[in-house]
């Protein structure tokens, strides 16, 4: 049984329920406000992280996280987040790095064009940049400015963006623990700007891989500020399943080299228990890859329905060292 539930208002707001009680907020123990006030800080014993992830699962999952004997998808990326330890990790986390292993395992025409790296936004000659591109932080999700048009572009506002996100307490394992990250060395990357626009949608497709075998298949569609996501089995065959994003159910997709890109996930997900591949198939059909994604949504967005999240937790069999 459930102790804390998440219900889906009309608005689209999320409301916590604590045994069907309504509650207008959790208020987290003393314990994990001066533990995670202590994150940055490199004498963490390895049960106070795991108390941490235990709270946070709480709060967000609505039910306690099973470390000792983790079923679900979810539960299991938690454990891989406190127990599984592989340098590799580390470099393909890295979207700089990633890049030699790329090269390596598939090849170089799969790897975005890159205009530059650089340590800092200061940099960046922005006069030597095509009209269009991509500023990317090497070390986390959701860092990155889009530039369509360079007459445009907000520098001072990406300027303080990237400052921010260069900071070393910016770290995205300073928040929810996901170590591979913890050692990357912060970097901008500038890659070219791609079209990627299918029935117009802008189109992302992940390929869930589970000890170098593809199991799940996902496509993110934004369109018109609007996200989408939808799930599917390797047939391409749609599953009601829904994470964080709504299913748009009419959306059949129409990938020119899907099967050359489940050959290439597969190969990139040899060494690992799992890793989510994300690609693109730009207008011209060409295969590039995105990321290499270890924690899917921190392991802490609800999988509905809630099978599903047991059914991908079966496809995950942790090591077992």
């Amino acid at each position: 049984m459930k102790i804390f539930n998440f219900v889906k208002t009309i608005d689209g707001q999320r409301k916590l329920y604590f045994f069907n009680k309504k509650i207008l907020s959790y208020k987290v123990p003393c314990k994990y406000r001066d533990l995670f006030e202590r994150r940055f800080e490199s004498n963490l014993t390895i049960e106070e992280i795991k108390y941490i992830l235990e709270v946070q699962f709480e709060v967000k999952m609505g039910e306690k996280l099973n470390l000792s004997n983790p079923q679900t998808f979810n539960e299991k990326l938690q454990w891989l987040k406190l127990y599984y330890r592989n340098d590799l990790l580390t470099k393909c986390a890295d979207k700089v790095e990633v890049r030699n292993y790329v090269k390596d395992v598939v090849g170089e025409q799969y790897l975005v064009p890159v205009f530059g790296i650089y340590n800092n936004f200061q940099e960046i000659d922005f006069d030597k940049l095509p009209n269009q591109f991509i500023l990317k932080v090497n070390w986390g999700c959701k860092q990155n400015s889009l530039c369509k048009d360079k007459s445009k572009f907000d520098m001072k506002r990406a300027k303080e963006k990237f400052t921010t996100w260069l900071n070393p307490k910016s770290n995205h394992y300073y928040n929810c623990f996901e170590w591979q990250y913890k050692d990357i060395k912060p970097k901008i990357i500038c890659e070219k700007y791609l079209d990627i626009i299918n029935d117009g949608f802008l189109t992302n497709y992940r390929f869930f891989c589970f000890n170098g075998k593809f199991k799940i298949f996902s496509i993110v569609l934004l369109k018109d500020g609007k996200q989408y996501i939808n799930f599917y089995d390797t047939d391409l065959n749609f599953l009601p399943v829904k994470q964080k994003y709504q299913n748009k159910q009419d959306y059949v997709p129409k990938i020119a080299n899907y099967k050359k890109m489940v050959e290439i996930a597969e190969k990139l997900s040899k060494p690992f228990p799992h890793v989510r591949v994300d690609m693109y198939e730009t207008t011209d059909k060409k295969i590039y890859i995105g990321e290499l994604t270890f924690t899917n949504w921190n392991g802490t967005v609800p999988i509905e329905p809630e099978e599903y999240d047991y059914k991908f937790g079966e496809y995950l069999i942790l090591p077992k060292n």
